[in-house]
């Protein structure tokens, strides 16, 4: 009985598994299909995004499909390293890779007209709200460590798929919304940014030490503090990333002020 069911779940999960790698694959050739397009028609696209794009999409593979997938379905740890590389990780390589910038460069004006339109619309400027992207993002997560839905997904295909779609898009949508590298229509103020920013990466730190004492429903305390250690690390690392950027971005702009001012020997 109990191998009956160790096969039912193994199949189950190569089934989640094959669903959740064939967005990042399709994402992966229509990159590459927009690089190919730039590139012949004479504009050409900076490497070192492409190979953002890549590696990103290789984290996120890594944690949907393959030993990390695998492990995470009864081992917390390998569950919360599968989050870092989905949520955190995959997501920033992936925003600094520059897809709309791309897409819009090589799509036709007609076609090109109509994404801005999109991007301009009621519902994106909602959506990249930095204080709706963190709730989205931060408060998902302590929805699922703080209830009974991490461990119902694991029992349950489609409420799987669905957590990991959400933590990827909640986590791209996140950081699109803290650094602009893509055109972004509904810009907000760097301070603004700033305040937010730092409540969520806060938000995220307290809850990898909610998760150290508090283990989520039906995972061992042990497992729960090497988890929480990982989150809270890992995540930093990731987050000092972000900083740096979003710093260096906020630096950036306030450069032209500076060189047209008399002090500074501006014209």
């Amino acid at each position: 009985m109990l191998n009956s069911q160790h096969t039912m779940h193994s199949h189950g999960s190569l089934g989640t598994d094959f669903i959740l790698m064939l967005p990042f694959i399709f994402a992966v050739v229509i990159y590459l299909l927009g690089v190919a397009k730039s590139v012949l028609s004479g504009k050409n696209w900076p490497v070192y995004r492409i190979l953002m794009w890549l590696i990103g999409v290789v984290c996120a593979l890594a944690a949907v499909t393959g030993p990390i997938a695998a492990q995470a379905h009864h081992d917390f740890t390998a569950h919360m390293l599968g989050h870092l590389l989905l949520g955190m990780l995959a997501p920033l390589l992936m925003v600094l890779a520059a897809p709309m910038t791309l897409i819009l460069r090589t799509v036709d004006v007609k076609l090109a007209r109509r994404l801005s339109l999109i991007l301009r619309s009621k519902f994106f400027r909602f959506a990249s709200s930095p204080m709706i992207a963190s709730i989205l993002n931060i408060g998902g997560l302590w929805l699922l460590y703080c209830s009974s839905l991490y461990r119902e997904m694991q029992d349950n295909a489609p409420l799987h798929v669905l957590v990991h779609i959400h933590i990827f898009l909640a986590g791209y949508l996140f950081i699109s919304a803290m650094i602009h590298i893509d055109p972004a229509p509904h810009r907000t103020s760097f301070l603004y940014r700033a305040i937010v920013c730092a409540t969520a990466l806060s938000g995220h730190g307290i809850l990898a030490k909610y998760i150290y004492a508090h283990p989520p429903v039906g995972v061992p305390a042990e497992q729960a503090k090497t988890a929480g250690m990982l989150m809270y690390y890992g995540g930093d690392v990731v987050d000092l990333v972000l900083i740096i950027i979003f710093c260096y971005q906020w630096y950036k702009s306030v450069r032209p002020a500076r060189a047209v001012d008399p002090s500074y020997g501006g014209q």
